[in-house]
């Protein structure tokens, strides 16, 4: 049986240290105890879709590694299936070392480890792919890789193109995007390093895309809904974040969920904003990933 959505990405290891401020170049800072926490976009946006109700398989790659072990173990744990998630020898599994300020916000270096190995090649032996309603991929695998998945899915396709992509992005993956949903950083990457700061230079930005619809994130200010050539500003609820890792990932996966469910692009982001925000107020990336329950909890609590 088909199941709702696919997620084609990575998993790693999150290393986590929470620090007063986030350390200048040559600057070395004392920080809290560290914690090794189960992420990756990927594996993030896998377990986030789960939790908020709906059937999710994850197509990724880790090392024959206990740190490997220890990411199937909490997929599956989270109800995610594993099946296509592959064991990569000589590989260790990839691994995030994060430092989290005072504020929630945070610095981060990926190591992708395993992750870069996910192939083309594997892509087409992963048979969930082709018909999954939704199809979730990021950029933590190769971008030929998700070029790759992106050909082969028949459902919708969206592409959170987090971390922000060094080289430029081929023409035919946007066209084969159905939802491109970057944050501002990578919007302004992806459309030639033009640089823009209002909701209006944003939208105009966005609608230069071949994709059909874009969603650009804004963290505080919420998100932007571009879809026939039409804007639409989804304002974020007022809060004070504790950890913004994973709000992205948990945004993307209720945009996934809200698709399957048959929203629209506005409900579905006015959605995912308070889901986002959700997010935000519980420390690290997968434990803070909420069901639709936890969401309106957390909100209402704060």
């Amino acid at each position: 049986m088909p199941v709702d959505i696919v997620v084609v990405g990575s998993c790693n290891l999150d290393l986590v240290v929470n620090v007063d401020n986030i350390p200048q170049v040559g600057q070395t800072v004392l920080g809290g105890d560290l914690k090794r926490i189960p992420g990756g976009k990927g594996a993030n946006q896998a377990v986030a879709a789960s939790r908020l109700g709906k059937s999710v398989a994850m197509v990724g790659r880790v090392g024959e590694d206990d740190n490997g072990k220890f990411l199937q173990s909490n997929l599956e744990d989270n109800g995610v299936n594993t099946e296509y998630l592959l064991k990569t020898p000589d590989i260790p599994t990839g691994v995030a070392l994060i430092s989290v300020q005072d504020d929630g916000d945070n610095a981060i270096v990926v190591s992708p480890g395993a992750n870069g190995k996910l192939s083309p090649e594997d892509i087409a032996v992963a048979s969930p792919i082709a018909g999954a309603r939704v199809v979730l991929l990021q950029a933590e695998i190769p971008i030929e890789t998700v070029v790759a998945t992106a050909r082969v899915a028949e459902g919708t396709v969206i592409w959170n193109p987090a971390p922000a992509p060094s080289e430029s992005v081929p023409l035919e993956l946007l066209d084969l995007v159905d939802v491109l949903i970057p944050n501002q950083t990578e919007l302004e990457l992806i459309g030639g390093n033009r640089k823009v700061d209002t909701l209006e230079s944003i939208s105009e930005l966005a609608k230069t895309f071949p994709c059909s619809s874009t969603i650009v994130t804004l963290g505080e200010r919420g998100a932007v809904v571009v879809a026939s050539n039409e804007a639409v500003h989804i304002p974020a609820p007022t809060i004070s974040p504790l950890d913004t890792t994973g709000a992205g990932d948990s945004f993307c996966a209720a945009i996934a969920v809200s698709l399957v469910e048959g929203k629209d692009l506005v409900e579905a982001a006015q959605w995912a904003v308070q889901v986002g925000a959700a997010t935000t107020l519980v420390a690290g990336a997968q434990p803070s990933l909420p069901t639709s329950e936890e969401v309106l909890q957390r909100l209402e609590n704060w």
